[in-house]
């Protein structure tokens, strides 16, 4: 078992998209002068939701819906709600986290990270391993249901305070019309109305040079990453650290057992793993900005993208990848 983790590692610490990470976090340890500009990584980020968003939405154009699209669906919207009570518990288990706080990092670990499941799926793509495309929908409507059980979460506490935090039509804003969600579901709306002859006309420019780009964007994450850990290390005491490599793979379970049960196929259940196993850093974030200001991003921020983050794309996928492979079959 451990020489199989280890091969699939070690194929995946030598893909370009792992090593473009890595030099991103090396520049920012070695306090490099390295920068992507702010625009073009914008651009790199709009790119990469809508070509996934479209091709989520052209495979389900030519696959069409039926039950399993729709209990995958639902599969991923009670994860969503049930992985950040997990995950608060845990929090209070291995770490002396506030009530505000622990609820504000587990709800990051009930949505999911667009861009490790990208990943994942070009993991799967070299390794000629089949999945379905609406995991993009499924990917969509993980995003939001966690900010709610964090909010549910905080108020258990009944210490929230007045102000931003009971600001609901910021709150329903952010969640709806975050800038992520609207270009991934309008983009997987357009993919799924025009199809594959819609795909036909800009293939060029969508399927050629993905890859390159998220070699792109991905050593931006590096920087930001190595950036971040470099700021607010003081914050990961061992038992956060300890929470941000344990809660992924607790959560990577739980998607396996729901893809098992929904009938998703090897690819398909292990994109249900990596999103039931990521961390937001875009969508939550902006989320607990309004809802719970008092809330220290300092210590969300760092978990998401600087820990759990490079463990999904370094030694998360493969070991998803082995565990879906020899316990799903």
């Amino acid at each position: 078992m451990l020489e199989t983790v280890i091969g699939l590692a070690a194929d995946n610490l030598l893909s370009p998209i792992i090593l473009f990470f890595a030099l991103g976090l090396l520049a920012a340890f070695l306090k490099s002068d390295l920068t992507v500009p702010e625009a073009v990584a914008k651009g790199l980020s709009i790119y990469l939701l809508f070509a996934i968003g479209y091709k989520g939405g052209v495979s389900v154009s030519a696959h069409g819906i039926d039950q399993t699209l729709l209990m995958t669906l639902a599969g991923g919207i009670v994860l969503s709600f049930a992985i950040p009570v997990i995950a608060f518990g845990l929090l209070k288990v291995m770490t002396r986290l506030n009530q505000t706080d622990a609820a504000a990092v587990a709800g990051h670990y009930g949505s999911i990270s667009i861009v490790t499941f990208v990943a994942a799926v070009s993991v799967l793509q070299t390794q000629d391993i089949f999945s379905e495309g609406y995991m993009v929908a499924v990917a969509a409507a993980m995003e939001a249901p966690a900010i709610l059980s964090a909010l549910w979460l905080a108020s258990r506490g009944g210490n929230r305070k007045n102000g931003n935090g009971d600001d609901s039509d910021g709150l329903i804003r952010e969640i709806l019309l975050n800038g992520s969600i609207v270009l991934l579901v309008g983009s997987f709306l357009i993919g799924l109305v025009t199809g594959e002859q819609g795909l036909k006309e800009i293939e060029s420019f969508i399927v050629a040079p993905f890859k390159g780009v998220l070699c792109l964007f991905l050593l931006d994450m590096g920087l930001v990453a190595g950036r971040g850990l470099r700021s607010s290390s003081k914050v990961l005491t061992p038992g956060l650290i300890g929470f941000g490599i344990v809660m992924p793979i607790l959560g990577s379970l739980l998607g396996l057992a729901a893809g098992s049960l929904v009938g998703l196929s090897l690819g398909g259940t292990v994109l249900m793993m990596v999103l039931s196993a990521s961390a937001s850093y875009i969508a939550v974030p902006a989320a607990m900005r309004v809802a719970l200001p008092e809330a220290n991003p300092s210590i969300y921020l760092t978990m998401s993208l600087g820990v759990t983050f490079p463990f999904n794309l370094t030694l998360g996928i493969p070991l998803y990848l082995f565990l879906a492979t020899t316990i799903g079959g």
